[in-house]
């Protein structure tokens, strides 16, 4: 197959809660990203509404936050942005279901309008988010993609079925990096070193390139890409996220596990990769798949399992777990 697809990962300073600024960076990356060849642009999860402070917000302050999907005035301003720019735009928000629930979506417009949608897997910033129930694959020039949103890539499960399911390309919306956990090296940084990084980026890079940021992420993510044998887009925030900074890093991994695009800015930045059919056939893991027993796993991968999450630097009262959902 001959047809690569180009596509850029984006990391920028949202504003919690104001949609209209957030909508105008969106679309201001889109533009640069379809300018420079972009097939397609990946924004990073909550990068409409922003994320972090919700964990503060009642339940009526997420139903009002939240809007309907396709149907919302935040999925119409990104077709808006995506027939304008001619590029594919993935980006995030709160949804307002049908059901009268709230979920965590990422969305993928083009000019004609919504061709996708995922409701992350695995929420925990705010009681009042449901879980979403079902994994997401859809084309995109030619390529099989497929979206799982922050936590959800930490269960590798959903990697798998994601890829098993077809997926090629697997969008990773994050925001994370930079908290505490039982992890050595783990920790928050300093906001201040984000308010001085003009004039000492030395520190700021040193934390943000340190365990507490992307040493931390070259734990795992090329794993998930070269086990897989998929190419990963990873999208994260930069900068002050409410309380917490964010050391953005957003990349393209290929197949074989390799950097092969990065934001390295201390700001609002893009990265673009060039997606090719050839090196999926060529990495171990496209082999290693299909040399699976699942005769010899089924029934312990299957098995019945009462799913307890803990996130390390939440309380237990704004961490419920699944059952409290």
């Amino acid at each position: 197959m001959t047809n690569n697809l180009k596509i850029a990962t984006a990391q920028f300073e949202a504003r919690s809660g104001d949609k209209n600024f957030n909508l105008r960076v969106i679309d201001e990356l889109s533009g640069k990203a379809a300018s420079a060849g972009a097939d397609v642009v990946a924004f990073h999860e909550c990068s409409v509404t922003g994320y972090s402070f919700a964990r503060s917000l009642s339940k009526e302050q997420m139903w009002e936050l939240a809007e309907a999907v396709p149907d919302g005035t935040s999925t119409a301003a990104l077709v808006e942005s995506a027939r304008r720019h001619r590029i594919h735009i993935l980006a995030g928000l709160f949804e307002r279901g049908d059901d009268g629930e709230i979920y965590k979506a990422q969305v993928c417009v083009d000019a004609n309008g919504i061709k996708a949608k995922f409701r992350k897997l695995h929420p925990f910033i705010n009681p009042h988010i449901k879980p979403g129930t079902e994994y997401t694959v859809f084309e995109l020039g030619g390529w099989k993609c497929g979206i799982l949103i922050c936590y959800d890539n930490n269960i590798i499960e959903n990697v798998r079925a994601t890829a098993l399911l077809g997926a090629e390309i697997i969008f990773m919306p994050h925001v994370t990096m930079c908290t505490p956990s039982t992890r050595p090296g783990a920790g928050f940084v300093n906001p201040q070193l984000w308010a001085n990084r003009e004039v000492d980026p030395t520190s700021l890079r040193a934390e943000f390139d340190g365990l507490k940021g992307r040493a931390w992420l070259m734990k795992w993510l090329p794993a998930r890409a070269y086990d897989n044998g998929v190419y990963v887009v990873f999208s994260n925030a930069i900068g002050m996220d409410d309380d917490q900074l964010k050391n953005g890093c957003s990349m393209v991994v290929d197949p074989f596990g390799d950097v092969v695009a990065e934001c390295r800015a201390l700001g609002n930045d893009l990265a673009i990769a060039t997606c090719v059919h050839d090196k999926i056939a060529k990495s171990g893991g496209h082999r290693y798949r299909e040399a699976r027993r699942p005769e010899l796993y089924r029934h312990i991968l299957g098995a019945d399992h009462d799913s307890r999450q803990q996130v390390a630097w939440m309380s237990a009262l704004s961490a419920p777990s699944n059952q409290d959902r």
